[in-house]
């Protein structure tokens, strides 16, 4: 049975999946999954992931969710190139360090930052509250600036190490995000702006095409 992913692109960590998927040249069955029309909450949905969030993926009857989790399971099923996940302890333990930091900083701050200035003023048509958007954002810009100043001090060129991993898919589709709430991650920010444009090569063509939507509605701001 082929591999099936359970995604949407307005879903950063599913954004991630697809690139890697793609870039690695792993085939695998896209199943769409409508976050705009709440279809991750209906039964049939809840059978496949019973956290109702996507993405999670289906590999010969064997569900799994949690987008880290599922990328250490990836390079472990199948042949990838070996920088993505490396074998070694120590350069392993350099993308692990990451991926256990994002979760309380990267993704906790971009997407409470979109979430509350885009995605639910979407859907119940009120603003955010001023106070409340003001303050996300200071956390946000003080994370993004500790992954200027600190992950990638002296340009480092990747996350984690010399290559790139899938640390550097997380953290790119979820610096992307707050674009969608016409904010540029990349203003001020050389490092992370030199870093941004060497993933997105590194990814191309599949990075542009999941990032149609996000660069659509960042291009409508400007």
């Amino acid at each position: 049975m082929r591999l099936k992913l359970y995604y949407d692109f307005l879903s950063q960590p599913s954004r991630a999946l697809y690139i890697f998927l793609k870039k690695c040249n792993i085939p695998f069955e896209p199943q769409f999954v409508n976050l705009w029309k709440l279809e991750n909450f209906k039964p049939e949905f809840e059978k496949i992931n019973p956290w109702k969030k996507i993405p999670c993926i289906e590999h010969k009857g064997f569900l799994l969710s949690e987008s880290v989790g599922i990328f250490r399971y990836l390079c472990r099923e199948f042949k990838v190139d070996d920088h993505w996940y490396p074998k070694d302890s120590q350069l392993q333990a350099k993308v692990d360090e990451y991926l256990e930091w994002q979760h309380l900083n990267t993704r906790l701050h971009c997407t409470t930052y979109f979430r509350v200035k885009y995605l639910l003023p979407l859907r119940t048509g009120k603003p955010a509250k001023a106070d409340v958007a003001r303050d996300l954002q200071a956390s946000m810009i003080e994370c993004l600036d500790h992954i200027e100043h600190i992950w990638l001090k002296d340009n480092k060129p990747f996350i984690a190490n010399d290559s790139i991993s899938i640390a550097d898919i997380l953290a790119a589709c979820e610096i992307e995000q707050p674009r969608l709430a016409d904010y540029d991650p990349r203003e001020g920010r050389p490092n992370l702006t030199a870093w941004l444009d060497r993933v997105s090569k590194e990814l191309s063509p599949h990075y542009n095409h999941a990032h149609a939507g996000v660069n659509e509605v960042s291009s409508k701001y400007k």
